[in-house]
């Protein structure tokens, strides 16, 4: 199934392709702030429709991750990543697919926290 989805000035606007029926929530030191709904899926799944340029990126901890952000409403949308294997992943946050259900998802706890 394919979702638009989106920061919320829509400086940032991506589709994304892919079956969503989970979504962890980490408590991790910036997912916690954040509040986002996080479901995964390979990177080829998501296509930005606006310019990279658009995509503020925030790394910490081990720098591993691009957390991706809007410069000017400061919604998170996406973060991207390479496996132990270095394929190509994406995060995407359930919350900025202004479409999704988010009630028909179950809802993972996740330890991020311990992780740092």
């Amino acid at each position: 199934m394919f979702y638009f989805g989106g920061c919320h000035c829509g400086k940032i606007t991506f589709e994304v392709e892919g079956e969503f029926t989970q979504a962890i929530d980490c408590n991790c030191s910036l997912c916690r702030r954040r509040g986002g709904l996080l479901a995964f899926v390979p990177r080829g799944s998501l296509r930005l429709k606006t310019s990279v340029e658009n995509l503020s990126t925030y790394k910490f901890n081990k720098h591993v991750i691009q957390h991706h952000f809007c410069s000017t409403c400061g919604t998170a949308p996406f973060a991207e990543a390479e496996d132990k294997n270095g394929e190509k992943g994406a995060a995407i946050n359930l919350r900025c697919l202004p479409d999704f259900d988010l009630d028909s998802i179950e809802i993972i706890k996740f330890d991020g926290k311990g992780y740092q």
